[in-house]
């Protein structure tokens, strides 16, 4: 396995104000969710302390952390590298991912308006476009702003806060079958779309949990395959 051994210029180095420790974590985190470090990745706190311009305490204790709410493997006499998912890990999270989306689809059925409706097909069009330009990572930005739009459009403070717990691990585990899904991703998106401009919220819900299925069932082929 490689060394963390970040390309110049990757991450910027933090400025000192502020509480360190969080900023060395969230900085670290990011860098994980964006697949920046890849899993399995052999995490070298000196790397990592230079690149992001801080002494190694704080790159430790941040470690320690993400070990403890599982974004890193801290292992005896080798150190620390980033998490591998496993096929039940990303199964488990996008099963309440998905109770979750379908509904905050429901909802968004039942409450948006012409504003709301009007932004989800902007987002549509734009990785609709990104696909079309085989743009994976604007792909990938698309299709979390869209997912995050109709959970703001549902209305419901609480279910955004849960599905904000998972999202950036959602993200995490399904960045490597975004592209695959492609096309066919967005006309699904287009599809709730529709279900939510007819204020249909049964056609809604049971878009969103297709959706969801064929994500899933991706995620299990990619790993079979791996």
């Amino acid at each position: 396995m490689s060394s963390a051994g970040l390309p110049q210029g990757t991450v910027p180095k933090l400025e000192r104000p502020g509480p360190l420790r969080e900023r060395v974590h969230d900085a670290l985190l990011e860098l994980i969710a964006t697949r920046t470090l890849r899993p399995g990745q052999h995490l070298v706190e000196s790397e990592l302390a230079g690149r992001l311009g801080v002494s190694r305490q704080p790159v430790r204790e941040a470690l320690q952390r993400l070990n403890t709410d599982g974004w890193v493997d801290l292992r005896p006499a080798q150190g620390a590298f980033v998490h591998e998912p496993t096929e039940e890990e990303a199964d488990q999270l996008l099963s309440v991912c998905s109770l979750l989306e379908a509904e905050a689809a429901r909802l968004a059925a039942a409450n948006s308006g012409s504003a709301g409706i009007a932004a989800l097909e902007r987002l549509c069009a734009q990785g609709e476009q990104a696909v079309a330009d085989d743009d994976v990572d604007l792909a990938a930005a698309a299709d979390a702003a869209f997912r995050a739009k109709v959970m703001e459009l549902a209305g419901n403070v609480v279910l955004a806060e849960l599905a904000g717990q998972v999202d950036r691990r959602v993200r995490w585990y399904c960045a490597p079958v975004v592209g695959r899904r492609g096309k066919q991703s967005w006309i699904e998106h287009r599809e709730l779309v529709a279900a939510i401009s007819a204020r249909d919220e049964g056609r809604a819900v049971e878009v969103m949990r297709a959706h969801a299925e064929h994500t899933r069932t991706t995620v299990h082929e990619r790993s079979d395959r791996t």
